[in-house]
């Protein structure tokens, strides 16, 4: 038997393994009216009703047996196969039978299950075992063995077309979403200009009555998620529920161009208030990670690309603690150009053309984490920066998270002044330090400077983050 799953050029591995599981699934369960949402036990006692060698009962007893040996014939052991699409695309293609293994059942290496049910030989399994991955497909456990396998096939397809993985957080990084409960007297404006969920392509601003909520696709949104999607296989990951999950996912890809299934939620995760790799069918030396929240991802912080927070509304502003006026509520918005999303695309084009046109050593030795570490060390290489009245007294200076950001960004730190300190950062013009910098023409800027550079990945105006002075 073979079964081949067409796709289309942006799907990867995991679409079509959704695909190729709805076959499979039906396949065991010929005889059963059921539909896909069914337990995957109830498959399993449809498809093993369908095959009873009972179902004759005037047969004669050589009838029988032979009908005994096609039917263990049947059960022969079939393994999942990646291959290479016409469109380029990794993806998941058929069932192959395997020659050179007993056709016993006993033999399979359960590869992976839904709920009890082995997904290959159909036999019922003790207990569960392997990593959910019920965002593929509901009910569906993989093994360690078979999850290795399928990365590292699916990481070869990838790096034949020049592309990596790209892990997108929603919330404040591609989007803003607000309970229409929470909604101020200065957004009542908005009612006015949200656009229709016919063609949700054409707008930016929706209202979701079933879900009494409105949400904000950040500038830029449409024409990164684009261009990413050339250098990227993405996924989206965030800590809403599924069903907020998907929602999100048909405003910001309504043709399932980008993600298809690769859509993760936090009932998708194996670790509470944690996302993890785990859950992704990607290679961790190939996967790049777009987030606003760096504890989020406590494992994999090299990975990780931090954000700058998109607080388009009033509520959004209210959650992290700021006392002052939304986007929204201000009537304006991100640049487009100039905002986060075009800048973290840019890094993300030098990221893709270092890893993949740069680099001297041998394909499948190549780590993006690498890649990621060495442009970020470029961002302030050259600056020498001592602190001042920035740091708790009580607290190590290199142990607070603005050192080790400097650090990162390729700056040296210090504690001690001198000549070829370039920058002093402080909340204070009145400090030693501080008069030290103005009397011998170095920066002084406000600490906000160092997480300017680190959001924006790029050494920013040092008169934008002066640290006004003290009049006499």
């Amino acid at each position: 038997m073979s079964l081949v799953t067409d796709s289309p050029v942006h799907s990867s591995s995991s679409d079509d393994f959704a695909a190729f599981l709805d076959t499979e699934l039906d396949s065991k369960s010929s005889a059963s009216s059921a539909s896909d949402d069914e337990a995957p036990n109830q498959h399993h006692s449809d498809s093993a009703a369908s095959s009873s060698p009972d179902q004759d009962k005037e047969a004669e007893e050589d009838d029988d047996s032979d009908f005994q040996s096609k039917r263990v014939k049947r059960s022969k052991v079939e393994t999942l196969e990646i291959v290479e699409d016409d469109g380029g695309a990794a993806s998941l293609a058929s069932l192959k039978h395997n020659s050179e293994v007993s056709i016993s059942k006993e033999i399979c290496t359960h590869p992976g299950s839904f709920g009890t049910m082995c997904i290959v030989c159909g036999q019922l399994l003790d207990g569960e075992s392997g990593v959910t991955f019920g965002y593929i497909h509901k009910g569906l456990r993989l093994g360690n063995d078979e999850i290795v396998r399928l990365r590292n096939t699916d990481m070869k397809n990838l790096l034949r077309h020049k592309k990596l993985y790209l892990i997108l957080d929603l919330d404040h990084t591609l989007l803003n979403s607000t309970q229409l409960m929470h909604m101020t007297l200065d957004e009542e404006y908005l009612n006015g200009q949200t656009a229709s969920l016919q063609d949700v392509s054409k707008g930016s601003l929706f209202m979701l009555s079933s879900m009494q909520m409105m949400t904000k696709l950040r500038p830029f949104v449409r024409t990164f998620l684009k261009e990413a999607s050339q250098m990227f296989e993405m996924y989206i990951y965030t800590m809403g529920d599924r069903a907020y999950a998907l929602e999100m996912a048909k405003l910001l890809d309504p043709g399932r161009e980008y993600f298809n299934a690769k859509v993760i939620s936090r009932d998708d995760g194996t670790q509470r208030h944690q996302k993890g790799l785990d859950v992704v069918l990607g290679q961790e030396s190939a996967v790049l990670i777009l987030d606003d929240t760096e504890n989020a991802w406590m494992k994999h912080k090299d990975n990780l690309i931090l954000m700058e927070r998109y607080h388009f509304f009033a509520s959004s502003c209210h959650q992290f603690g700021f006392n002052c006026k939304s986007l929204s509520e201000q009537n304006t918005d991100e640049s487009e150009s100039e905002g986060a999303l075009a800048s973290i695309l840019k890094v993300l084009r030098k990221i893709h053309q270092i890893f993949f046109e740069e680099l001297e050593e041998n394909m499948d030795g190549r780590d993006v984490r690498q890649v990621l570490k060495t442009v970020r060390k470029d961002v302030l290489k050259g600056c020498k920066i001592v602190f001042s009245r920035v740091f708790p007294t009580q607290s190590q200076a290199n142990n607070h998270h603005l050192w080790r950001m400097a650090e990162q960004l390729g700056a040296t730190c210090s504690t001690e002044l001198d000549p070829s300190v370039t920058h002093v950062v402080s909340k204070d013009s009145g400090t030693e330090k501080s008069h030290w910098a103005s009397k011998h023409n170095k920066f002084l800027v406000q600490p906000g400077w160092i997480e300017a550079a680190n959001y924006f990945w790029q050494r920013q105006p040092e008169e934008n983050f002066s640290v006004n002075q003290i009049k006499n």
